[in-house]
C-alpha cells in the first residue's frame, strides 16, 4: 500500500486554496506577490493597531457608554430626552418649537381615535349599567354628528404633518411600516389613500433628520399675533387653534367617555396625550415646554446614540464622554440589540409595570408586563453582559397608582400576587422584588441590583429621594435618577481605568 497521503472532499479547504500561489508562477511574478502580501499585511496591522490606539484614547478620555433596553413604550426615548435637557440644555431649548409639529399631531391623533371609536356605531345610554360590550342603545346624538362634521379638517392636518416629519425619500422608515403607506402619507388625495394610512403608527428615523427636515418646513412667512409678537406662519396651528372648542367639546362629552371606557381605550395613559391641555397647546402662539417635549409621542426606528459631555464632579469626571444608546424595542427590532452588548459599560432596562393589564401591539396574545419580565430575564442572563451593571426602572408608576386607585384588581392579572393589598405601595415592592429575585438567580455573575419605581414624563419632584436609599417609592426620572447612574457607572469605570 502506498504511503502516500490522500486528501478526501472533506479536507478540501477553498480559502487555501485561493490563497495558494498559482502553479506556474514566474519569477518576477512571484516578487510582485510577495509584495503585494506584505503591504496587505503592513495596512491590515496599520488598521489593527489605530483601533488600538483609539480605545486607549478613549480609556483616557473616558468614553462611557450606556444602552437603553425596554420594550416599545417603555419610555425609552423619554429617558433619553431627559439626558439631552440635562447635560445639553441650549441644544434642548433650542429644539423645542420643532417638537410643536409632534405635539399638534399627537393631539389630531388622539381625536381620530375617538372619532373613529364612535364610527358605525350604536352608543350606550349612561344610565343602562352593566359592561355590555355590543353597545346598544341610543343613536349617536346629533351634536356628536355635527362636532364629527366640524373636525373634519382634522384630517388634512394629520397628512400635513405626516408629510412634514418623513420626507417621501425616506426609504428605512418605508421598509418598516410600508411604502405603499408611504406613499399614502404623501399622496393623501382620496377616502381610498387615507385608509390605507389611518391606523399606522408614525415612525421616524432617530437623530436630526426629522428636525432637519421641520426646520426646513417652518421657514414661512412672519405673520403678527397682535400683543404676542411676530412668529412664523402654522397652517397646522391655526387649524388645531380653530378646531380647539370642538375638541374640548369632544374629550368632556359624557357619551364619549362612556364609550372610550367600555372600549378600554385609555388615551390619558399613553404618551402624547394633550387632550387635558387643550387651553394653552392650541394657542396661535404655542410653544413647548421641556415637559411637553418630554410628553411628547414620537416612535423611532432603527439605532440612535446620544453623546454628551457630563460635568464634572470633585475633578474626577471632567473630560468623561457618555455615548448613550436607544434602541428599538419592538419584537422586530430587537435583534439589533446584541451587537451592542460587546462593548456596554452599563444598561438602563425600563419595564412598564403600568401595562400589566394591556397586551402587544404586534402580538395580543402576549401580555406586556409578562414580555418585560422575560425580556429581563434575558438581559440579565446574557454572557456578554456578565460584567456590565445593570439598572432597572420599573416605570409608569404614576399610571399604575392611577389604575389600581380607581379600582382595577392587579390580583386579577397577576395570580401570584394573591390577596395583597391592592395599592401604589405595595406593588411596587412586589415587583421589585420579583425583578431583583430574577436579576440574583440569572445573573452569571453575582453583582448589585440596582431599582427604582420611576415616572419617566414627571420632572417635578425635589432631588435627593435616590440618594437618601428610598428605592421602593415611586420616582420621577429626572436630574437626581441620572446623576445617581452617572456616579454609579463612573465609579466602575475609573475602578477599571485604575484612576480610583
Amino acid at each position: 500500500m502506498s504511503g502516500a497521503v490522500t486528501k478526501s472532499a472533506h479536507d478540501f479547504d477553498p480559502l487555501d486554496e485561493a490563497l495558494r500561489p498559482p502553479i506556474n508562477e514566474t519569477e518576477e511574478d512571484r516578487v510582485i506577490r510577495q509584495a503585494q502580501e506584505a503591504e496587505a499585511r503592513r495596512v491590515s496591522q496599520a488598521i489593527d493597531d489605530s483601533i488600538r490606539a483609539e480605545k486607549q484614547a478613549q480609556k483616557k478620555k473616558g468614553i462611557v457608554r450606556l444602552l437603553l433596553l425596554g420594550q416599545s413604550e417603555s419610555g425609552k426615548s423619554t429617558t433619553l430626552r431627559h439626558f439631552q435637557k440635562l447635560y445639553t440644555p441650549t441644544a434642548f431649548h433650542e429644539e423645542r418649537i420643532l417638537w410643536r409639529s409632534v405635539i399638534q399631531l399627537n393631539i389630531v391623533r388622539s381625536v381620530r381615535t375617538i372619532l373613529d371609536a364612535l364610527s358605525d356605531i350604536r352608543l350606550p345610554t349612561l344610565d343602562s349599567g352593566g359592561e355590555d360590550s355590543d353597545d346598544s342603545g341610543t343613536n349617536l346624538p346629533q351634536e356628536l354628528e355635527m362636532l364629527q362634521m366640524r373636525l373634519t379638517p382634522l384630517r388634512h392636518i394629520e397628512a400635513l404633518l405626516i408629510a412634514k416629519l418623513i420626507p417621501p425619500s425616506e426609504d428605512e422608515v418605508a421598509s418598516v411600516i410600508g411604502s405603499s403607506a408611504i406613499s399614502a402619507y404623501h399622496s393623501h388625495r382620496s377616502r381610498s389613500s387615507e385608509r390605507s394610512w389611518r391606523a399606522q403608527e408614525v415612525f421616524v428615523r432617530p437623530g436630526a433628520t426629522w428636525k432637519g427636515a421641520l426646520a426646513k418646513s417652518t421657514r414661512t412667512r412672519p405673520v403678527s399675533l397682535g400683543n404676542t409678537g411676530m412668529q412664523t406662519r402654522d397652517e397646522a396651528q391655526e387649524v388645531i387653534h380653530s378646531c380647539s372648542y370642538d375638541i374640548m367639546a369632544l374629550w368632556n362629552d359624557r357619551l364619549v367617555r362612556e364609550v372610550l371606557r367600555r372600549r378600554k381605550i385609555r388615551l390619558e395613559e399613553s404618551s402624547g396625550f394633550f387632550l387635558n391641555d387643550l387651553d394653552r397647546v392650541t394657542a396661535l402662539n404655542y410653544t413647548p415646554n421641556d415637559d411637553d417635549v418630554l410628553r411628547a409621542r414620537l416612535k423611532t426606528v432603527g439605532v440612535s446614540e446620544y453623546r454628551c459631555e457630563m460635568e464634572a464632579v470633585a475633578g474626577r469626571e471632567s473630560g468623561t464622554e457618555w455615548r448613550i444608546v436607544d434602541v428599538g424595542g419592538s419584537r422586530s427590532q430587537r435583534a439589533t440589540w446584541v451587537p451592542f452588548f460587546d462593548d456596554v459599560d452599563a444598561i438602563i432596562f425600563l419595564a412598564p409595570i403600568s401595562s400589566f393589564d394591556q397586551v402587544l401591539a404586534e402580538d395580543r396574545s402576549v401580555n406586556r408586563l409578562e414580555d418585560s419580565v422575560l425580556l429581563w430575564k434575558a438581559v440579565c442572563s446574557n454572557k456578554l453582559l456578565a460584567n456590565v451593571d445593570l439598572v432597572l426602572f420599573l416605570n409608569k408608576c404614576d399610571i399604575l397608582d392611577a389604575k389600581l386607585t380607581s379600582g382595577i384588581r392587579l390580583s386579577k392579572y397577576v395570580r401570584s400576587y394573591g390577596d395583597r393589598p391592592n395599592d401604589m405601595e405595595t406593588a411596587s415592592k412586589y415587583f421589585r422584588s420579583k425583578f431583583s429575585a430574577i436579576h440574583r438567580e440569572y445573573s452569571p455573575l453575582p453583582r448589585k441590583f440596582y431599582g427604582f419605581c420611576t415616572t419617566v414624563t414627571d420632572t417635578t419632584t425635589t432631588a435627593g429621594i435616590l440618594a437618601s436609599g428610598k428605592s421602593n417609592v415611586v420616582l420621577p426620572i429626572m436630574y437626581t435618577d441620572i446623576m445617581i447612574v452617572r456616579d454609579m457607572v463612573v465609579r466602575r469605570h475609573l475602578k477599571q481605568s485604575r484612576l480610583l
